[in-house]
């Protein structure tokens, strides 16, 4: 391996050392892909399981509930261990998860074995998310945003893979056919083997040679409280997750029932969405380097309010050129939130990331079960006229100060 860091004493330039390890943030891009891949085939098979196990939108709301709160409730426990315990490794035990809880989903036979393999899948995603942040960053060069949202947009883009593969292999093979997903985890696992023994031996280079935020973050030359902030970054991410969480579970019944398109059809235009998510993520980190996370954060949840409320509303063809707005607008808001709470709270990357993928998944969870409960008493159309009005607590966005260095210089500092 070409050496990372020059023998002598001096600080090596930032563009070189980006250029020799950025082809590790690809790599756990890769690996990112390939986890949300074999996690998004859940939802991607719930009109499969639901009339085969005659499932009601609440038991499939409780279904989404297992996998997503094993997710949120242990990734900042994973992250408050790992930023005491680095581990180079943890992320291969994360995706053994994975691979364990799909291999369960292929063979359940009832409701409550569904509930079990997903809450395993959960418990994959809560290990991998706050150590691949960390290696992410420390492979960065500086550039933070593009980083992550690079290492989103592989996620995103498995997401959208997901139904896809279950449109062409699982609903046509069957739930059994799950299991062939595992070869997914294995090459997953090769993958971070390799990007593991990398971050082991260069950690403490990276760290020494990286330029980094030590102290407190301030506002207007004061030290800066986070309490505020972070519980605005809080509010921020139950708008975009409960939004995005109605759209992510239940597009596919909604296109189904409202334009009676088949069910692959439905999987294809899920597919549509997640990759408009995927392409507005990589816009988002990108332009949050240059131009600021407080500019992105305000854009990219308040911004997609007109087009929320008009949802519910048009016909088929515009809806999915909504829905593609939607999309790319809320998508590109998490990696600017998540660089921004790294940059308040420095010194604590595995704790950050895990509460805030937790949050993802936690506060997803909960308004898909809410939301199941809802569509049950009502429908898919009430529901989607409720969610419309999610965006305008993207107003929020007013009591989170300017960070100094936070405009075009923050992913750069």
């Amino acid at each position: 391996m070409q050496k990372l860091v020059s023998e002598a004493p001096s600080v090596a330039p930032v563009d070189t050392l980006v250029q020799s390890t950025f082809p590790f943030v690809l790599a756990l891009t890769f690996a990112h892909l390939l986890n949300d891949v074999m996690q998004s085939l859940i939802p991607a098979i719930y009109p499969i399981i639901k009339d085969n196990y005659a499932l009601s939108f609440g038991q499939i709301g409780l279904i989404t509930l297992a996998f997503q709160l094993t997710a949120s409730l242990l990734q900042p426990l994973v992250g408050i261990y790992t930023d005491r315990r680095p581990s180079a490794y943890s992320t291969i035990i994360g995706m053994a998860c994975t691979l364990f809880g799909l291999l369960v989903l292929s063979r359940a036979g009832s409701f409550g074995s569904l509930l079990l393999g997903s809450a395993i899948v959960g418990t994959g995603s809560s290990i991998f998310h706050p150590e691949a942040v960390r290696m992410a960053r420390a492979a960065s060069g500086g550039r933070h945003g593009f980083a992550q949202s690079l290492f989103q947009v592989g996620g995103q883009t498995g997401q959208a893979i997901g139904p896809l593969l279950a449109a062409f292999i699982v609903v046509p093979r069957g739930q059994s056919s799950l299991a062939w997903f595992s070869v997914i985890a294995l090459v997953a696992m090769a993958v971070l083997y390799r990007v593991g023994t990398w971050y082991q031996q260069h950690s403490l280079e990276l760290a020494a040679q990286l330029p980094g935020k030590a102290a407190a973050r301030k506002s207007g030359g004061r030290s800066l409280d986070p309490t505020i902030p972070v519980i605005v970054l809080i509010v921020l991410m139950l708008s975009k997750s409960a939004y995005t969480s109605s759209l992510s579970n239940y597009l596919t019944f909604y296109f189904i029932e409202k334009f009676h398109t088949t069910l692959q059809a439905s999987q294809m235009l899920l597919f549509v969405f997640l990759a408009s998510q995927a392409v507005g993520s990589l816009i988002g980190g990108y332009v949050g380097d240059r131009i600021g996370r407080h500019e992105i954060i305000w854009f990219s949840i308040l911004g997609a309010l007109p087009f929320t409320l008009l949802l519910p509303f048009v016909g088929l063809t515009a809806s999915v050129l909504l829905v593609v707005l939607i999309g790319m607008i809320m998508a590109s808001a998490f990696p600017a939130i998540l660089v921004y709470a790294l940059d308040l709270l420095p010194g604590k990357i595995g704790m950050v990331a895990g509460a805030f993928y937790g949050l993802t998944f936690g506060l997803g969870a909960l308004s898909a079960a809410l939301l199941g409960k809802v569509a049950d008493l009502t429908s898919l159309t009430a529901v989607f006229k409720f969610c419309s009005y999610l965006p305008l607590i993207g107003l929020m966005t007013w009591f989170l100060p300017q960070l100094e260095g936070g405009g075009g210089e923050m992913g750069r500092d």
